[in-house]
């Protein structure tokens, strides 16, 4: 097979175990093929060859819970040692600990890998790579893909078993303290904080991070790994997910729940309320932190967030950088308004991806913990909670989002003409106005006969789809707004508009 069909933006990512009609395409063979385009890349542009040739190249490997990691990382292993690497084996570890892996000096990897697929289902896997400067880019995993062929030098390299999390847990709890201006041994004492672990890598959190700390964590669930994942999806972007966290907290009058995807680079939490504090409510609370300690920075989102959050951080000082959909997109955006000399602290994703200037520019879910964590005393102090931070935060009376597959045999093309399109229709029609702060597909806000609120036509990252997000501020008038893009939309015959008719008879 075509190694490069297994590109998704900046990861590679496929299926890892026969599953109904799905053939397995992430198999130890061509894992073992990726190891060799891994060390091409590290050695051509990374400029690794020479400490490659004298067997000093040290690459870390780790995994979530999936049932194919075992598989997948000896696979990588065996191929490694062939090539002369000296390898680490890490076991079960996050993503965002394998990139510190090239950060801590006890470890000192050249390169690391993470074995996981992030909240898709059991049968997928994939592998997310990092040197000293971050996480690959699109151009690095192409590159890769494209020289599997041979090895650029054969030798027996070494591999030597090690763990991660207790080191990366110690560096988040003196962190955490030093954040909260303590010295304190235990200052969460007092405190009752639940983790959802979803099965997945993030059990560590409860008793590494949060009980060291002194927080009483009775209620935790979930926390052993399994790779089937037989309670929940573990996504804080998922409603069934975040709905099982926000119930434990109320059954066991928690503090605090605190929620992790699979490899703990998204995370979400619940208040002492039940008030779910994720999406747009994140960003938030996490814009708050940092306008407080960073006064006048910009925060960079992706493109569909809601119009009040935008107004929300221009009150607090701030300016919103809605950006294209992706978290390698809005972290490279950071980068680029801070290389101009534009003080860009945070950069997050609806979806939960949120990445810290100060923190190595990583999307770390359980750093954006650690960061909320920070207020609790404070907070407490004052009488208030996660939810008062956010009060001024106007909620929309309606969200929906509608996907359309693309038929067409050419989809960008097709999906961007769609939008083009759109753009000359709204031109013509009272309530409709286009949005000019948008770098992703067509934003346009809504008034008059449609009430008062937006939408936003875009294409899919990765897959054959149109996504229809709209929003408003007054009930049923998402109605009115679909009724009326329905003219439109029908006459692409090569969209499937099966969920906007099923939408339209409610």
């Amino acid at each position: 097979m075509d190694l490069k069909a297994l590109q998704n933006g900046s990861d590679i990512r496929g299926i890892a175990i026969e599953h109904e009609e799905k053939t397995a395409n992430l198999t130890p063979a061509q894992v073992g093929k990726i190891a060799v385009g891994m060390v091409h890349w590290l050695r051509d542009e990374k400029h690794l060859a020479e400490k490659h040739q004298s067997g000093k190249l040290k690459i870390g490997i780790g995994h979530d819970s999936r049932i194919s990691a075992d598989s997948l990382k000896q696979a990588l292993i065996d191929s490694f040692v062939e090539q002369n690497i000296e390898v680490l084996d890490f076991g079960l570890a996050t993503t965002p600990a394998m990139f510190m892996t090239t950060q801590f000096p006890q470890y000192d990897c050249d390169a690391a890998i993470m074995i996981t697929a992030s909240h898709l289902p059991y049968y997928f896997n994939g592998l997310k790579l990092f040197t000293k400067s971050g996480g690959a880019e699109k151009k690095d995993i192409a590159y890769l893909l494209e020289h599997t062929d041979k090895p650029a030098l054969v030798a027996k390299g070494t591999v030597t078993k090690t763990s991660i999390l207790e080191d990366y847990s110690a560096d988040l709890t003196d962190k955490i303290r030093k954040g909260m201006k303590t010295t304190e041994e235990k200052p969460l004492e007092g405190f009752h904080i639940i983790v959802d672990a979803g099965n997945g890598a993030g059990g560590f959190f409860a008793e590494q991070v949060l009980a060291k700390l002194g927080a009483d964590i009775t209620g935790s669930q979930f926390l052993e790994p399994d790779g089937m994942f037989p309670n929940h999806i573990p996504n804080p972007d998922n409603k069934e997910a975040m709905a099982s966290i926000q119930q434990a907290v109320l059954r066991n009058k928690a503090d605090l729940g605190v929620i992790f995807d699979t490899d703990v680079d998204r995370s979400a939490v619940v208040d002492a309320s039940g008030e779910v504090i994720n999406r747009n409510n994140l960003i938030a609370v996490l814009a708050t932190i940092v306008l407080a300690e960073y006064p006048g920075s910009s925060i960079v989102t992706n493109s569909p967030t809601s119009s009040h959050l935008k107004v929300f951080i221009e009150s607090k000082g701030g300016k919103q950088v809605r950006y294209v959909s992706g978290y390698r997109n809005v972290i490279n955006k950071m980068i680029e308004l801070n290389d101009e000399g534009i003080d860009t602290q945070l950069a997050i994703e609806t979806s939960g991806h949120a990445a810290f200037k100060e923190n190595y520019y990583l999307d770390d879910g359980a750093y954006v913990i650690a960061k909320i964590l920070m207020l609790l005393p404070k907070l407490k102090k004052e009488g208030s909670t996660l939810g008062d931070l956010i009060s001024s935060l106007k909620q929309p009376a309606e969200t929906q989002e509608l996907r359309f597959e693309i038929l067409a045999e050419n989809v960008r093309e097709y999906g961007e003409q769609v939008i083009r399109d759109l753009n000359d229709f709204v031109e013509s029609q009272r309530g409709l106005k286009i949005d000019p702060e948008n770098y992703e597909g067509i934003r346009i806000n809504v008034s008059n006969e449609y009430g008062s609120g937006w939408l936003l036509l875009r294409m899919s990252l990765h897959e054959p789809l149109l996504v229809l997000q709209v929003e408003n501020d007054q009930d049923g008038m998402n109605q009115k707004v679909l009724e009326e893009l329905a003219s439109f939309f029908e006459e692409y015959k090569q969209l499937d508009l099966a969920k906007l008719k099923e939408s339209l008879k409610k």
